[in-house]
């Protein structure tokens, strides 16, 4: 039986029997059920006369259904599907059914607000879940136009992708309205939104297209938390996006307005819905935000917006596609925000999460070429990874360098005009490129798409007298990869009053094993930056005379991106075992006191306390932690009151304090008392503090009730939530795995989860072997969102190399693995976080041997 998957070959075969045109949805969401809802959904398409397929459904139950006029059997609904047989040139199938509300963020999620009791809908249906709200065709190929009508209660605001109708008061039903949006132009299923609640916001001035229409524009969230939203920000960013993607596009915005709502307990960053964008609404800030979160708010909006042309309007025909759907958004975001908005340095931000994300994932037993073989819905489900967005992006970039950002965007502009409304692959993308480039692609998608695997740059370079005599670059792959091209800048700095300048460059082909760059011969550089302006996706590793200088002056660097590609190459050398922490945590410590990118600082932080909690050796864990905790707190007291340094640094103190000293300041601090000079002690970093004095037995349930106590919001639930997973104590630790297992909400368990991982491991040794006991089962019973919230946050990661505790994380997963029948997306999840062990086991390892040499 099916289930819930669809294949590849099964959509394919549907796609040759059906064509769809129009779609009519009602959905009745007046009922006072916190459970369900009811739907009736028509569907007007032609098909191969006499020919046999099937809708898709996710529903509580099937009450009538017709086809042509004819009656059909409801009980024929069975296993997420509702046969159709004997088809006519033209037909009509109309389905009465009951749906469910979700409460794990897929389909039509059911939100109640803490603070005010108000209901909250939204829909999330990437990949494949609008059929747990309306009968469908549910694949990307089998576009059509859509007309909803919702009945909702009148006082609601109701949001689709067509303009928004005047609501209709329903004199039958008092209190109740309806709203009848026109149709949309075709789209995919995945593609249609509803958003229904009292939800409050702004309509901004509506954006003047380049075809002289007028877009209309808001922005929307809960009515608890409409007064933090700064709406002119978004609109900002929003209309500079629109400037910068019509122009390069070659293309009017292709809907009829553009909608954007933040949404609770969303399960991603944001949603692409034609004319209707959902976001989550931790982009909507109640107290002071960081440079970090400020900047991946903006890159986000232009990604949703980037997609409305290169996704919305151009669909990907299957699956196979997502990556390039997800990547071009990526590298469109970034570039539009580094050329049309204030974010200049916007590739340094790109470097600091994509790329890096990217890397990592790329050496994952799970990594897979950028156009993966995609054969079922559940393969795409964990495929929105680090290889989709970060290398498809890196490797996007590096194609533009190849070929030229003009001949580049004339390929996309052809592709748009030619496949518009439409679908297309890869293969169509490319021929315009080739065409608009002159260049032959082939070798190049071939080592680029088609394999999986990242290569190392090494600098060889030999010196005489301080002058450059020989320099090449050296390319080494993988086990995945082979070798393969890489167009680049190579850049030699000198040190000159304090600051690294430039005295030598050059554009460099790299092709093979071993790529001679002769313009260096003869300089004197003190530092050789491979990869300047960050163009090629690669590992880079600098020869020793670059490493010892940079090391010692890392606030010479005259841009962030120079020194964020050498300290991301120190952080990927301990990743690899070449580089102690403790070399790696003065390198970390110094970045913090020169950094000024907030994405940058924010990976330092996040490197840095990987390095301490995850790879040094455990018997002297406690030490460097210790160590490292007061360089943070320190750094930040000398950075600038007030600053975003600041507040990032000491807030990456709170979960690292650990002597008594520095937990009694976490104490102080949430009393009022000795907080640092300009560093504010706000709600959310007062749940930091407690998540973290739980951790170590220092707060309470009873504190952490008063606490909620005073913040009964949605981001109260959640500080709640993390904290209570931490607490550490073994009763309440095995309350919150039975909650894990049996969770009431998405949000509500992936932070218990998180707490729970944090927790004193000691308290986790018992869950390792339920851990690997229950994995394959939360798989099969539970929606990929609550399965992979257990099987990736709930896995007791600081329990790696901890055999002194009497358990062996890494054999437990190894052998799981090993003789495991779980399906093949809940093993690859898995074998992602086992592979986590591994490598923090090994660099234990070489951290203890560094200590006994």
């Amino acid at each position: 039986m099916p289930g819930t998957n669809l294949t590849r070959a099964e959509a394919a075969q549907r796609a040759q029997l059906v064509s769809t045109k129009t779609y009519r949805i009602y959905l009745d969401l007046s009922g006072d059920s916190p459970e369900t809802f009811k739907a009736v959904t028509e569907i007007d398409f032609d098909a191969t006369p006499g020919a046999a397929t099937f809708l898709d459904l996710i529903a509580a139950s099937v009450e009538k259904a017709t086809l042509n006029g004819v009656d059909l059997d409801p009980a024929l609904y069975q296993d997420s599907r509702f046969p159709l047989e004997n088809l006519a040139e033209h037909n009509t199938v109309r389905i009465e059914s009951t749906q469910l509300y979700s409460r794990t963020g897929e389909g039509l999620h059911r939100y109640v607000d803490p603070a005010d009791g108000e209901v909250y809908l939204y829909s999330q249906f990437e990949v494949a879940d609008a059929r747990r709200v309306y009968a469908n065709f549910e694949q990307p190929d089998l576009k059509a136009r859509f007309e909803f009508t919702v009945d909702a209660p009148a006082a609601w605001r109701v949001l689709s992708n067509a303009k928004t109708p005047v609501a209709q008061p329903r004199a039958d039903r008092p209190g109740i309205a309806r709203w009848e949006f026109p149709a949309t132009d075709p789209i995919s299923t995945y593609l249609t939104a509803l958003v229904a609640g009292p939800y409050e916001g702004v309509e901004g001035k509506p954006y003047v297209s380049s075809d002289g229409r007028e877009i209309p524009m808001g922005v929307y969230a809960r009515k608890s938390l409409a007064p933090y939203l700064d709406a002119e920000e978004i609109f900002t960013i929003t209309k500079q996006g629109f400037e910068y993607f019509e122009s390069n596009y070659g293309h009017p915005y292709p809907f009829t307005k553009y909608d954007q709502v933040f949404a609770p307990e969303y399960n991603a960053g944001a949603m692409e819905n034609a004319g209707l964008v959902t976001i989550v609404e931790t982009y909507v800030w109640r107290t002071k935000p960081t440079a970090a979160i400020v900047d991946r708010r903006a890159i986000t909006i232009l990604h949703e917006l980037a997609h409305m042309w290169f996704g919305d309007l151009v669909t990907m025909k299957w699956w196979d596609d997502l990556w390039l759907n997800e990547s071009f958004a990526e590298f469109m975001s970034h570039l539009a925000a580094a050329e049309n908005t204030r974010w200049k340095d916007a590739w340094t931000t790109f470097l600091a999460s994509e790329k890096t994300w990217a890397i990592q994932q790329d050496q994952l037993p799970s990594t897979h070429p950028i156009a993966a073989n995609i054969r079922d819905i559940e393969d795409v489900l964990v495929n929105f990874d680090g290889i989709t967005y970060g290398k498809g992006a890196s490797v996007l970039k590096q194609l533009v360098n190849y070929v030229g950002l003009e001949e580049f965007l004339a390929g996309v502009r052809a592709y748009i005009a030619k496949h518009k409304w439409g679908n297309a692959t890869l293969q169509d993308l490319l021929s315009e490129l080739e065409v608009a480039s002159g260049r032959d692609l082939s070798e190049w998608t071939k080592l680029w798409l088609q394999e999986a695997g990242v290569n190392t740059l090494t600098a060889d370079v030999t010196y005489e007298d301080s002058e450059v005599s020989s320099f090449a670059i050296v390319q080494s792959n993988d086990e995945n990869s082979s070798l393969r091209p890489h167009r680049l800048t190579v850049t030699g700095y000198q040190l000159d009053d304090s600051t690294f300048k430039p005295i030598v460059s050059a554009e460099v082909d790299v092709e093979g094993e071993r790529t001679e760059v002769p313009e260096f011969v003869g300089t004197d550089p003190d530092f050789i930056l491979l990869n300047d302006g960050d163009w090629t996706y690669a590992k880079l590793r600098f020869d020793e005379r670059s490493f010892r200088m940079a090391t010692e002056n890392l606030d010479a660097f005259s841009t962030g991106l120079e020194r964020a590609l050498f300290v991301f190459s120190a952080w990927d050398m301990v990743r690899d075992g070449e580089l102690d922490v403790h070399t790696y945590s003065a390198i970390a410590l110094q970045t913090l006191a020169d950094e000024s990118n907030g994405t940058v600082l924010r990976y330092v932080i996040s490197t840095l306390a990987t390095a301490v909690n995850l790879y040094s050796d455990p018997a002297t864990r406690t030490e460097l932690r210790t160590e490292v905790a007061q360089g943070l707190l320190e750094a930040g007291l000398a950075v600038a009151a007030g600053s975003d340094e600041q507040k990032q640094i000491l807030d990456s103190f709170i979960p690292l304090a650990q002597s008594a000293p520095q937990l009694d300041a976490l104490e102080a601090w949430l009393g009022g008392t000795q907080v640092p000079a300009g560093y504010d002690v706000d709600q959310a970093v007062r749940w930091q503090i407690l998540a973290a004095l739980a951790a170590v037995g220092r707060a309470t349930r009873a504190d952490l009730e008063a606490e909620f106590a005073g913040d009964q919001s949605s981001y109260g639930q959640i500080g709640l939530a993390r904290a209570e997973g931490a607490l550490a104590d073994a009763a309440e630790t095995a309350r919150v795995w039975d909650e894990i297992l049996h969770p009431t909400s998405n949000t509500r368990q992936r932070n218990l989860a998180l707490g729970f991982s944090s927790t004193k491991p000691e308290l986790l040794v018992p869950y390792v072997e339920k851990y690997f006991a229950e994995a394959a089962r939360m798989w099969e019973a539970n929606s990929v969102e609550i399965a992979s919230n257990m099987l990736e946050y709930a896995y007791p990661l600081s329990l790696s190399g901890r055999t002194d505790l009497g358990v062996d994380l890494l054999a437990a997963g190894e052998e799981w693995l090993a003789n495991t029948t779980a399906a093949p997306a809940a093993k690859r999840l898995v074998s992602e976080v086992v592979s986590q062990t591994q490598r923090a086991v090994r660099n234990q390892q070489i951290d203890a041997a560094r200590h006994q040499g």
